[in-house]
């Protein structure tokens, strides 16, 4: 089995900060390629950024100069520091990694049940 657990959602202010962090575990071989992924109600799900295994990145423009993405490999972590935060950020973030289970030698790609972030005064 294969599982990833995202948090570090929450409330914040216009112009604060989050953090969040994803943790995949299970039986894995190995992590290809790891982002994050949001939606907010209303509207269509949207890239938000996305990290490969040789630690090459990629944002989507909504959030370029703002988010930066980021991973562990020795603890099967990938991180999404978020500044500058504005209202149009509100949404559920999702967490997703193409994995290799160690039972299964083929890349599949997993997704996270979602952390809730609000941008508010």
């Amino acid at each position: 089995q294969v599982q990833l657990v995202e948090s570090g959602g929450g409330l914040v202010q216009p112009g604060g900060s989050l953090r969040l962090s994803c943790v995949a575990s299970g039986s894995i071989f190995s992590i290809n390629t790891m982002g994050w992924s949001r939606q907010a109600p209303g509207k269509e799900r949207e890239l938000v950024a996305t990290i490969t295994g040789d630690n090459i990145a990629t944002y989507g423009n909504s959030v370029k100069g703002r988010f930066s993405i980021s991973r562990d490999n020795a603890k099967n972590t990938v991180n999404l520091q978020m500044n500058s935060l504005k209202p149009e950020d509100t949404a559920a973030y999702y967490c997703y990694a193409r994995i290799v289970r160690t039972d299964w030698r083929t890349e599949y790609p997993y997704w996270g049940l979602g952390t809730q972030v609000t941008v508010s005064s």
